[in-house]
């Protein structure tokens, strides 16, 4: 598999080529702000770099650290063990001994031959050592003791032999083959390749007389493929050999790790050995530019960096509208990140140029007016497009590269061709990502409703933005894709064995288990259930989540999905005391790897729940998919049957809906979209004892009334205590009417009404809350009605005759008022089945006592019909 291209290749438009590229690069590093520790082509990284520093981290140490890792080997282990006896970096930096090189990290030059570098105690190159030793040896066979220092003054420094010749490598040559010692040994090793030989009986001191070895070859064309081939010595000093690599990745490298040091994220530093091997793969994979990298013949983290780097680079070499004809989209060039996913959307896989250009300009208009916030904005059109893509070029004429071609029963036949995948179970058309792998899916009634919701959604925005009628693509073709006709499923409430099960104190300190590293499992399961947040909401809090107001323990959190930010709720106290504690592991945590407490700055930005690697600065939360992975792990250990910690969330809102909260509170309280979302996670049995308290309707009573035309006596409200007598209980019959319900038995059990359903005049009608803006609407247009009336006498009538119906309302009104209702029943509208749910429905009055009780006339209660709920 290869990295996304950068090179749009046989495109017309392309605005940069592989030399426009490299100029510009070439320009971006000789600009005066790019830091000239990058621009040679072997980088000598200084040992306290910021980004990709190489010393260990105890002061003083002389040794380098060890890769991926802060300190070196001894000192790694010894911090290993001081954290596991819990003790913070603070005191281990402090106690931890400083300890010197068994080498040289960087060898100084000889002490005879300042263009070699030396070798061994002795400060000397590799001819001189092998001098020294054979001197010694000969004065040891005469029984003398050989004088360093007397033999030094007697010797004379050699001349380089320049360059080792292994392309790569940046060292001097030492030997006379002219390659450096590590090279000379690998030659050894690997059988001589091209078999190199000095000339018979040389020794060094013929280099004394000035006479340079001439090298005899059996090859000398394997061994210049040797030295071409064999990578350059891996060291630990910071140094980063760019030798033998093409131009315009040589410059790519220098740029991306430039850029790299200006933001390098929350991970840890990279390590320059990593750099190296990356550099030898691209060398050994004769890549012209990174965009040419075979990431499957890479190391894993080799492929991360060259992933990262070509997100650098994209933004050099394409603008928004270069993307169009490279075949991708870039988030980044909006201002947009979408949690949980890169920022590059492959939109190669659609084949026919006319069809990626429409998902293009969908997905452009898209991210500019109004940036999604969930990855399913972007990739179900994708997906539509990609399967529709598919199938045009196996069936259409011309593979549906020409969209005039394209008529109705093409797109009959892509629908057929869907649903027979899906009854069948076969795979998908196209190529879908799963990991670092693209592979054929199976076709199920969800990506079925994927595709066709997609493809309709890109061929209409065509449609109407007249790209259709440019392109001569047939409306046919359009119209024939079926909308999306599969219902998005919900979750189950738990069980309450199951339920049980998840919050028993035994399984909890079980789950507990599965948190290896203490990360905060179980804490984060608990403030699910408290709470019923969506997973991510609990799992990428702050550290400072959590706050008291008058008394009330409140939990802070965001609530992205829905745009909601810095949001508080009510929590118990338990919950409270968990993440207190947890709390205080984060900063115990903070202080053992730092070696100090975090500032008040420092704390608002910690993640109370950190992860455990690429996380130096502890900003960076753990995921809900580790979540979810160690949640699955654990619920199969109880054996209960296969439930997700979602479900949490959907057993709040439906023991919510049960203790007499509407759809509205459950919106407001779980952070919904819409009360339709709401209802989506309420779920009640019709065999449920507690629905009967549910279905307790709130009625009324309508404009008939036994004792109306009387004026309002005063404004005071209506107490708690005279709303509650005037309430019906509607657990028995009753039956629909016009603006509210009517109680007569005989009509409600299917007798004609004996008053020509004359509702309005009636007091068997009652009203509920949910019709007060019915009535607030009837109500207007009486009054209209009179306004326009051609006389004041008719105008006089017409109030008149509409004065005991604005008197109920009234009524009805205080009546809601004094249950603090009012303001819910101002709000619903429509009134639909779910309504039913809420306790604006769960309270009735009849009218002709709503209008008594504003006259002041009659006791509530007195009439032998009205039952207290």
């Amino acid at each position: 598999m290869t990295a996304l291209p950068l090179v749009s290749v046989g495109s017309p438009h392309a605005t940069r080529t592989v030399t426009d590229r490299l100029e510009v690069l070439q320009a971006l590093i000789g600009a005066p702000d790019f830091d000239p520790l990058f621009r040679p082509d072997v980088i000598n990284v200084p040992p306290d770099h910021p980004a990709y520093g190489w010393t260990c981290r105890v002061p003083d140490c002389g040794r380098s650290k060890a890769t991926a890792k802060e300190f070196c080997s001894v000192h790694d282990d010894e911090w290993l063990a001081w954290q596991k006896n819990g003790g913070h970096m603070g005191e281990f930096l402090q106690a931890a001994k400083p300890l010197t090189s068994v080498r040289w990290l960087v060898a100084p030059p000889c002490r005879l031959c300042p263009d070699l570098p030396a070798k061994g105690q002795e400060g000397m190159c590799y001819m001189h050592t092998e001098r020294w030793i054979g001197y010694r040896k000969l004065r040891r066979g005469k029984g003398e003791e050989a004088d360093f220092e007397t033999w030094l003054a007697t010797q004379r420094p050699f001349t380089a032999f320049g360059k080792c010749q292994v392309v790569a490598c940046p060292s001097v040559a030492d030997r006379p083959l002219g390659l450096c010692r590590q090279h000379h040994y690998r030659y050894l090793n690997a059988g001589k390749p091209g078999g190199a030989e000095l000339p018979p009986g040389w020794t060094p001191r013929h280099l004394e007389r000035g006479e340079r070895p001439t090298i005899a070859y059996a090859d000398k064309t394997a061994f210049r493929k040797w030295c071409s081939t064999v990578r350059p010595v891996a060291r630990m000093n910071g140094q980063l050999s760019l030798l033998g690599l093409r131009p315009l990745v040589k410059a790519e490298i220098k740029w991306a790790m430039f850029r790299h040091t200006q933001h390098p994220g929350d991970g840890r530093s990279w390590s320059v050995p990593w750099f190296q091997h990356m550099a030898d793969e691209c060398r050994e994979q004769n890549v012209n530019s990174l965009a040419d990298f075979d990431l499957d013949q890479a190391r894993a983290h080799t492929g991360h960096i060259v992933k990262v780097m070509l997100g650098y680079l994209r933004h050099v070499y394409f603008t928004r509208e270069d993307t169009k004809d490279a075949g991708f989209i870039d988030t980044e060039l909006y201002g947009v990140r979408i949690r949980g996913r890169g920022t590059v959307v492959d939109l190669s896989a659609v084949t026919q140029r006319w069809l990626r250009d429409l998902l293009w300009d969908l997905l452009d208009a898209r991210l500019t007016a109004n940036p999604p916030r969930s990855n399913s904005t972007l990739t179900r059109p994708r997906r539509g497009c990609v399967e529709l893509s598919a199938f045009l070029e196996a069936q259409a004429p011309a593979g549906g590269h020409d969209p005039t071609l394209l008529a109705k029963n093409h797109a009959v036949a892509f629908v057929a061709d869907q649903r027979h995948r899906r009854e069948h179970g076969l795979l998908s058309l196209g190529l879908y990502e799963n990991g670092s792998r693209f592979e054929q899916t199976p076709v199920t009634k969800s990506t079925v409703a994927t595709t066709f919701s997609g493809a309709r959604q890109v061929l209409r925005a065509a449609l109407e933005s007249g790209d259709a009628e440019r392109l001569r693509l047939a409306r046919e073709f359009i119209i024939t894709i079926p909308l999306s006709t599969a219902k998005a499923g919900r979750r189950r409430p738990f069980p309450d064995g199951v339920a049980r099960a998840l919050a028993g104190e035994d399984n909890l300190r079980q789950l507990e288990g599965f948190d290896l590293d203490d990360r905060g499992l179980r804490d984060i399961w608990e403030a699910l259930v408290f709470t019923g947040r969506r997973g991510s909401e609990v799992s990428g809090v702050r550290m400072e989540c959590i706050s008291r107001l008058n008394g009330i323990a409140l939990f802070w959190h965001d609530q992205t999905k829905v745009g909601n930010y810095d949001q508080a709720i009510r929590i118990p106290e338990r919950l409270y005391g968990r993440i207190e504690q947890r709390q205080a592991t984060t900063i115990a945590r903070f202080l053992r790897q730092h070696g100090r407490l975090p500032t008040s700055q420092e704390r608002r930005q910690l993640a109370l729940f950190p992860r455990r690697s690429a996380n130096v600065s502890g900003q960076r939360s753990v995921t809900h998919a580790w979540f979810g992975r160690c949640f699955r792990e654990w619920v199969d250990t109880l054996d209960v049957g296969h439930y997700v910690a979602h479900q949490a969330r959907h057993t709040l809102a439906t023991n919510l809906l049960r203790n007499g909260a509407n759809l509205t509170h459950i919106k407001r309280y779980l952070g919904q979209v819409s009360e339709k979302m709401a209802e989506h996670y309420t779920h009640l049995a019709n065999t449920d004892p507690r629905l009967e308290d549910a279905l307790n309707a709130v009625w009324v009573a309508g404009p008939g009334s036994a004792d109306p035309g009387l004026l309002l006596s005063g404004s005071e409200p209506m107490s708690r205590e005279e709303a509650e007598v005037l309430a019906i209980d509607l657990t028995r019959k009753s039956t629909p009417a016009e603006g509210g319900f009517c109680t007569f038995q005989p009509v409600v059990d299917g007798d004609a009404c004996p008053w020509n359903m004359d509702c309005h005049n009636c007091d068997k009608f009652v009203l509920s809350g949910a019709d007060l803006v019915y009535w607030h609407r009837k109500r207007e247009q009486w009054r209209m009605l009179a306004e326009r009336a051609p006389t004041s006498a008719t105008a006089d009538y017409l109030h008149q005759v509409f004065e005991p119906t604005a008197r109920a309302i009234d009524g009805l009104e205080k009546a809601l008022a004094a249950v603090d209702l009012l303001e819910e029943a101002l709000a619903l509208d429509l009134r639909r089945p779910q309504d039913y749910f809420g306790r604006v429905w769960s309270t009735a009055f009849r009218a002709h006592e709503l209008a008594r009780h504003e006259d002041g006339a009659g006791a509530l209660g007195e009439d032998d019909d009205a039952e207290a709920s």
